[in-house]
């Protein structure tokens, strides 16, 4: 579902700046796309307001696009370059391929003489090999 947005957003989870009416306020960073971001607070400007949207370096002058009780949409008034989104979209983390597909084994599978097998392997001294 994308609410009828002419780009696509990057979910993302930190932190930027709204400066709006001579002051400023930090707001928690939902998500982000060139022409605008999904931004939370509970100190937000009325739906309407002009303001200047910073992150880090970027400063881009937008407006409160629509409002709902701590979270608001901010649409900039000029469309960020990719290199300018890019910047400020964390690179998303390979996910983590499985190293065996071999079922887990559980106590309830086993017989009494594989638990007490597995129960006495576990709570044996270490066998150190002799040094050379």
């Amino acid at each position: 579902m994308n609410h009828n947005r002419k780009e696509r957003r990057s979910h993302v989870f930190m932190t930027a700046e709204l400066e709006f009416g001579g002051r400023t306020v930090e707001v928690k960073l939902r998500n982000l796309s060139a022409d605008g971001a999904l931004i939370e607070s509970d100190d937000l400007p009325v739906e309407g307001s002009q303001l200047l949207f910073r992150k880090g370096d970027l400063k881009v002058p937008g407006r409160i696009a629509w409002l709902r009780q701590h979270r608001a949409g901010v649409s900039f008034a000029q469309p960020l370059a990719p290199a300018q989104l890019l910047r400020h979209v964390p690179t998303p983390r390979p996910k983590s391929i499985p190293q065996s597909k071999r079922p887990p084994i559980r106590a309830k599978d086993m017989s009494l003489e594989e638990r007490l097998y597995s129960e006495n392997w576990l709570w044996s001294e270490p066998i150190i090999p002799p040094k050379d």
